[in-house]
């Protein structure tokens, strides 16, 4: 009866133990895919950042332009209103 039992255990330690490696080796498997992924990913990043790298400058440049207009227009829009101010309405 002991010598069932003993044996019993061992097979079921046995099969506890297959279970176990084959659900590592699946973790280890998804594991692999992700990071081929992510390789993927991460080369896909810096050719992005590399395109883009151009954009910086020309947007600092733009900025300095559009600053320039903003200043421009205000001064447009106070001769505007002056001109407006001085022109009699008719009725």
């Amino acid at each position: 009866m002991t010598a069932l039992l003993v044996t019993l255990t061992l097979v079921e330690i046995v099969l506890v133990v297959i279970v176990l490696v084959y659900y590592l080796v699946a973790i280890a498997r998804s594991l692999r895919r992700t990071t081929v992924l992510l390789g993927k990913v991460s080369f896909g990043v810096r050719a992005i950042e590399t395109q883009c790298a151009p954009i910086g400058p020309s947007v600092i440049k733009i900025n300095e332009q559009l600053t320039g207009i903003a200043a421009a227009l205000g001064a447009v829009t106070g001769l505007a209103n002056q001109a407006a101010a001085g022109a009699a309405p008719r009725h």
